[in-house]
């Protein structure tokens, strides 16, 4: 391991206390707060979590950079496990002030406002995993990272396909940015055969039938381009379902 990889380089305040939890506690201690950081058993130094007390969210986990002194947090909604909150800063205190707000339930806006580190993912909760309101959450995503992204065709596409019906009613998810559907939310996806995508080939905007797929109509505007998918949905697409868990018996056996 290089010196520059070693975190008893990167982070000596941390080593000296012998775990980034503990630091962290130490440093929420310091801001008259209780947070209650918990140590993990592999990688001491780099990783750390904090349980939320509201149900439908993960504990946040906080993770060392490698090359430079940096953190980075995540947090997610448990069902899905898909990102609510994410960011990274050099300041631990802004780590702990997203944290505690975390922990104690703070919405996700004030999250923000409490620690300007942290990025809003777009998502919001959804304790009883309503699919219509798990869905448009995610649409909210997409539309969200579609926007901070360096890529007009993109962001044309979301919002165009956002904004007619047949497609706002089904679940979004990507492939390597090409925009896909489904019938059911995760955490088991049942796939849409349409597949939308933006600046390839010889067409700003294609449609296929599946990821890298043969192109089916190639279109110079994001809103032909969606009206071909509206064209091409499978007939009787019921409205979206919770994507349930599938078990391994339940699996078909691979031959």
């Amino acid at each position: 391991m290089s010196p520059s990889a070693d975190p008893a380089v990167l982070y000596p305040d941390i080593a000296a206390e012998g775990s980034l939890g503990a630091a962290l506690r130490a440093a929420a201690a310091r801001d008259g707060h209780c947070v209650p950081f918990t140590v993990t058993n592999t990688d001491p130094l780099r990783h750390a979590t904090v349980a939320s007390t509201v149900p439908h969210r993960t504990p946040l986990a906080v993770s060392a950079w490698t090359v430079e002194r940096r953190w980075s947090i995540r947090g997610c909604e448990p069902f899905q496990g898909m990102a609510l909150v994410e960011g990274d800063t050099a300041d631990l205190a802004q780590i702990v002030r997203a944290a505690q707000a975390w922990h104690c339930g703070a919405e996700l806006a004030e999250i923000h406002r409490a620690a300007p580190f942290v990025h809003l993912t777009g998502r919001f909760e959804v304790p009883d995993h309503d699919p219509v309101l798990l869905t448009e959450s995610e649409w909210q995503h997409l539309r969200t990272e579609a926007g901070e992204v360096d890529w007009p065709e993109y962001h044309a596409l979301v919002e165009a396909a956002y904004a007619e019906p047949a497609l706002r009613g089904l679940y979004p998810f990507t492939s390597h940015w090409t925009l896909r559907f489904s019938t059911t939310t995760r955490p088991h996806l049942t796939v849409v055969p349409i597949c939308l995508a933006a600046a390839q080939r010889e067409n700003r905007y294609t449609l296929s039938a599946r990821y890298m797929g043969e192109v089916l109509v190639g279109t110079t505007t994001p809103e032909e381009a969606v009206a071909a998918a509206v064209r091409n949905l499978p007939s009787g697409v019921a409205p979206v379902t919770v994507g349930a868990v599938v078990s391994s018996a339940a699996r078909p056996a691979r031959g």
